[in-house]
């Protein structure tokens, strides 16, 4: 081969090469522009019920965060653990007992012991039945139950639009007859979700509204009607006896009232508790719905009831869409209160 043949060949190979090159490149850019950019996380990194109990996970966090941060086991940190459990309205014996665990367990560090506080406030709500009692034949009856305030009315529409995604055909009973609006917005909750609302006059006996709906449901075939009562003072022992009353016409034909739904407002704190006894011992409440705890401090309150009374809380309300109200997860639940610890 003479030179110039040389020379052409190793002019080849490059032009060749050199082409090679550009190509790969100009493929990797293509694929580069084309690839989704990562979705950028939070500030806070929250996500899931955490990103809902921001004000609970904030002062409880924030209390523990510092306590942890001292990095030494002395009473000082244990003190700080109680105080803060308390500020949490976790109840004053039930913090003084989940410590006393926390400390048998003999955590070696902070870590440790923030697993222990985890698995110890997780037990305190653990072994409860939760599900929403139905009984076998139709219709299932719900009596719902609760102060002025508590947002009763807009808790028996979350419910209503929940059991309908599991399946279910609810009918609303208006046997709040004192507050002509009550009787409104269940109406207008009703035609949102194509649900029948039976009610009756203002001033109308709220027991022979409750029987009315009742038997509503049973004649068009429904799976559970859902009673809203009038709200009261739990000290108001006249109204307390009222709804004795509605629940003994509900079972006049021998079928049970399956749940007796307290709605309790998170914010009321520790108060919410003396609310929980009477109601209980004028109807025999069976679960709990914990409304506006998206906008409290105060959650560690489910601890306190649920320790004082044995009632276990079946659903919380974390917002005010027709979708914010959810079955309560312990475990979901503790993780979201000590999100920011």
């Amino acid at each position: 081969m003479d030179t110039l043949q040389i020379i052409l060949v190793v002019a080849a190979l490059v032009v060749v090469a050199g082409l090679g090159w550009y190509l790969a490149n100009r493929r990797s850019s293509v694929v580069e522009s084309t690839t989704p950019a990562p979705t950028p996380r939070t500030q806070t990194g929250r996500s899931g019920l955490a990103g809902r109990l921001t004000e609970t996970s904030r002062s409880l966090g924030g209390a523990l965060r510092g306590v942890f941060g001292r990095g030494t086991l002395d009473g000082e940190f244990w003190d700080g653990m109680e105080e803060a459990l308390i500020g949490a309205d976790v109840g004053v014996v039930a913090s003084a007992d989940v410590v006393r665990r926390v400390r048998e367990g003999r955590p070696q560090d902070t870590d440790e012991a923030r697993a222990l506080l985890r698995r110890n406030l997780h037990e305190e709500m653990t072994d409860r039945d939760r599900r929403l009692v139905l009984g076998d034949t139709k219709p299932s009856i719900v009596m719902v139950v609760g102060v002025n305030g508590a947002g009763k009315t807009t808790s028996i529409a979350k419910l209503a639009k929940l059991l309908q995604t599991h399946g279910k055909e609810p009918l609303l009973g208006a046997a709040d007859t004192f507050r002509a609006a009550a009787d409104a917005q269940l109406r207008t909750w009703g035609e949102r979700l194509g649900a029948d609302v039976i009610g009756g006059q203002e001033g109308a006996d709220p027991a022979a509204v409750a029987f009315d709906a009742l038997q509503a449901a049973r004649s068009r075939g429904r799976d559970i009607v859902i009673v809203d009562t009038a709200g009261r003072l739990h000290s108001k022992h006249n109204l307390m006896a009222e709804l004795t009353k509605i629940r003994r016409v509900l079972e006049r034909d021998s079928d049970p009232v399956d749940e007796v739904l307290l709605v309790l407002d998170a914010t009321a704190g520790q108060n919410g508790i003396a609310q929980v006894e009477e109601f209980a011992r004028a109807v025999g409440v069976t679960g709990i719905v914990l409304t506006k705890l998206d906008g409290t401090a105060r959650g560690g309150v489910v601890v306190a009831v649920e320790r004082t009374l044995g009632v276990p809380v079946k659903f919380i309300g974390i917002g005010e869409g027709i979708d914010d109200l959810i079955e309560f997860d312990p475990a979901e639940f503790v993780d979201a209160l000590l999100a920011d610890a």
